[in-house]
């Protein structure tokens, strides 16, 4: 069974549950307002938020990719800094450097763009392996070290990262281990065909992420967090998101299944979707909608690669959640 009251690092108290609804629904439509028709996408990206993960949108140029993470991003009252991913980015061009003062005649730390509340990592496969590992430890251990002096990220911190498919010319793969890392992984797709067309109407003359305004502050995001870290998470609930898990790594298609890591995340993802849907335990139902974008991205297929072999991962993730028994509702509660 897993419970908890925390309080948020600076002593603040959880938000109600119905404030934490009323805060969301408020971001949800804002930010709807800037991506047409992918109401999907836009609740999932708010749910890692809100469950203290980072998000990976990867998708085809040029369908909303860095909107949304831009949208996110505006509508939180939070410090904001965007990294431009490309070949010739360097590690300290994210982390920052140590500068020698002459007179201090000490070495001064310059923090870089990665420590804000909210960092847009753009295009993140566009750059090299060695620059993408860089990003690493900040987004597991919340930290970022240089010269072997260790300085704690924002709270909250929160990375969106964009990239588009591998196969796209100048792009690098992402390495398991920094895909393991972000919680979820959405892709937007196109918009259909009346979507599209309000688009055109709506973005004649300004762009809708103009007009978005700050709606939720530091403090309140902090306490809407303590709040998803308290819901209630029944004992079968864990062992039924472990089953689902262990069975990716014993399914015959799969060379690499999921990590411990993602059942831990596909926990919080779930304590958050359900806060968003105004309960204050887990179901069940909570795991099986978070299973796609929570593990899909971490499973590696046998003897399969590229942008098929992403759709076949998630049909796993479907057939192995539609076979493992499900918990009976009275004892989730």
């Amino acid at each position: 069974m897993t419970t908890t009251t925390e309080t948020t690092s600076t002593g603040l108290a959880p938000m109600e549950l119905a404030e934490v609804q009323q805060h969301a629904r408020r971001v949800l439509e804002a930010v709807a307002t800037v991506i047409d028709g992918k109401p999907g996408a836009i609740s999932t990206a708010l749910t890692v938020l809100l469950a203290e993960g980072h998000l990976l949108i990867e998708d085809v140029p040029g369908v909303g990719k860095t909107q949304l993470a831009r949208a996110l991003a505006k509508a939180f009252g939070a410090s904001v800094s965007r990294i431009q991913f490309t070949p010739d980015l360097l590690p300290s061009d994210i982390t920052g450097v140590s500068i020698f003062d002459r007179q201090s005649n000490e070495f001064e730390f310059k923090p870089g763009p990665v420590f804000a509340n909210i960092v847009i990592g753009d295009e993140i496969n566009r750059a090299s392996p060695k620059t993408q590992s860089a990003l690493l430890e900040s987004l597991e251990e919340r930290q970022v070290t240089v010269d072997g002096f260790s300085h704690p990220l924002p709270d909250p911190f929160l990375v969106v990262a964009t990239q588009n498919p591998v196969e796209m010319e100048g792009t690098y793969s992402l390495p398991e281990a920094q895909r393991d890392r972000f919680m979820a992984r959405i892709s937007l797709g196109y918009p259909d065909a009346e979507s599209e067309l309000r688009m055109l109407r709506q973005r004649e003359t300004q762009s809708p992420l103009d007009r978005l305004e700050p709606l939720v502050s530091v403090s309140e995001l902090r306490r809407m967090i303590a709040a998803v870290r308290g819901i209630y998470v029944a004992s079968v609930v864990e062992r039924y998101a472990v089953d689902i898990v262990q069975a990716t790594r014993v399914h015959p298609d799969l060379r690499l299944g999921a990590s411990p890591r993602a059942t831990l995340q596909l926990m919080r993802a779930a304590k958050s979707w359900a806060a968003l849907n105004g309960r204050r335990f887990v179901i069940p139902d909570d795991v099986d909608a978070l299973s796609g974008p929570v593990l899909g991205h971490r499973l590696i297929l046998a003897g399969r690669s590229g942008a098929g072999a992403v759709s076949a991962a998630y049909d796993i993730v479907e057939s192995v959640v539609a076979a493992t028994p499900v918990p009976l509702d009275e004892s989730v509660r």
